[in-house]
């Protein structure tokens, strides 16, 4: 098992999960963060840290498609460790459904 971040982390990207990961696993995109499913440790600490309630365990049923997008997109973008200031239109964004067809970015964030 891992922790998967799904589509609610898209355009409010959050990161007071990053701060509370023991090992460093968060990976920074331009609107969104992803978890290396091989370097998440499955302690599951980041997951109530999310206000956006967007880290699951990949262990519920249809989070596939959230598991190859956490891996691959792991892979390019750069490691985030410490908490950054949340969109300012972040709040906007919470709950709001089909966000990744109209505003995934592949594009990677800054990281620390």
């Amino acid at each position: 098992m891992t922790y998967v971040v799904t589509e609610a982390c898209i355009k409010c990207k959050y990161t007071d999960c990053v701060e509370v990961c023991p090992v460093d696993c968060f990976y920074e995109g331009e609107n969104m963060l992803v978890i290396h499913p091989d370097e998440c440790i499955d302690c599951g600490v980041c997951e109530p840290e999310c206000p956006a309630d967007a880290i699951k365990p990949d262990t519920e049923p249809g989070l596939e498609k959230w598991l190859e997008v956490n891996t691959e997109y792991a892979k390019s973008w750069p490691n985030i460790t410490q908490k950054k200031d949340a969109p300012p239109d972040a709040k906007e964004f919470e709950g709001v459904e089909g966000k990744f067809e109209k505003y995934f970015s592949k594009e990677p964030g800054s990281g620390d």
